[in-house]
C-alpha cells in the first residue's frame, strides 16, 4: 500500500538496465523509442498551438491559468500514450526477453525454460495479439474520457480523469511482461492488479512522469519493463504465494 513504490521501482529499473547481463537486451526497445518519441516530439509541437485553441473552453479565461497546463498535460498524456502502445507493439517479443533478463539477474534463474530470440520471434504473434487485446482494452476506455473533453464544463475535470486513466494503463502496460512470463493471462493480470491498486497505480504514475521529460523518455520503455519485474516478483509475486 506505500504511495512511494512507483518511484522506488522506476529507479530500481535504470539500475538494473545498466547491468551487463541485462543492457544486451536493451538496444532495440531503446532505437525503437529513441525513434518514436521523437516523431511523438515533433508532432506535439507542430499541433499544440492549434490543439490548445480548440479544447479550452470559452467564457472561463479567468481559469486559463489553471486550464492550460492541465490540458497540455492531457495533450501529452495522449500523445505519447499512443506512442507507447505502438513501441510496445513493436517491441513485444523484445520486452519480454528483457523482463526474463531482468528475472534471471534479481533471482539468479527464470521460471520455467529461457526463452531464445528465435522462440521470442517464433511467438511474437501471439505476443502481438496480447499486444492488440490490450489496445482494445485502452479504446474502450479511452474514447468515452476522450469525448468530454468537448463538453463544455465536463471538460473541466477531463484532465484529472485522464492522468488518473493513463496511470492505470501504464502500470498494466509494463507489468504485462512479467506476468506473461510466469503464465498469467490478462485476466488473472487485471484481478492482481486490483489486490494491489496503490502500487500498480503509483507505478503507472511515475511511468506516465517519466515519459513527458525530454530525453528521458527515450529509456522509459526498458526502464519500466525491468522496474515492472522487480515490482511483480520483489512484492506482487511475493504477496501472491
Amino acid at each position: 500500500m506505500n504511495p512511494f513504490i512507483g518511484p522506488l521501482f522506476a529507479l530500481k529499473g535504470f539500475n538494473l538496465i545498466r547491468r551487463p547481463g541485462v543492457r544486451r537486451f536493451v538496444v532495440i526497445p531503446l532505437l525503437v523509442n529513441i525513434i518514436l518519441f521523437s516523431g511523438a516530439i515533433w508532432l506535439s509541437a507542430s499541433y499544440f498551438d492549434a490543439y490548445m485553441a480548440e479544447v479550452l473552453p470559452q467564457g472561463y479565461d479567468w481559469l486559463e491559468w489553471l486550464l492550460w497546463p492541465l490540458f497540455a498535460i492531457a495533450l501529452l498524456l495522449t500523445m505519447f500514450y499512443t506512442f507507447t502502445l505502438l513501441a510496445n507493439l513493436i517491441c513485444a517479443p523484445f520486452n519480454g526477453l528483457l523482463a526474463e533478463a531482468v528475472e534471471k539477474e534479481i533471482n539468479g534463474s527464470v521460471q520455467g525454460t529461457s526463452t531464445s530470440l528465435m522462440q521470442a520471434l517464433k511467438e511474437s504473434p501471439k505476443s502481438i495479439w496480447s499486444e492488440f487485446r490490450k489496445l482494445a482494452y485502452f479504446l474502450v476506455r479511452a474514447i468515452p474520457l476522450l469525448i468530454l473533453f468537448i463538453i463544455p464544463v465536463v471538460n473541466l475535470i477531463a484532465p484529472f480523469l485522464w492522468i488518473a486513466f493513463t496511470s492505470s494503463l501504464l502500470s498494466k502496460e509494463y507489468l504485462d511482461y512479467p506476468m506473461a512470463n510466469h503464465g498469467l493471462d490478462f485476466d488473472q493480470q487485471r484481478e492482481i492488479h486490483k489486490k494491489h491498486r496503490v502500487s500498480s497505480l503509483s507505478f503507472g504514475a511515475t511511468i506516465m512522469l517519466l515519459t513527458m521529460i525530454p530525453v528521458v523518455n527515450f529509456i522509459v520503455m526498458p526502464l519500466a519493463v525491468a522496474g515492472a519485474t522487480a515490482l511483480y516478483l520483489e512484492r506482487i509475486n511475493n504477496t501472491q504465494s
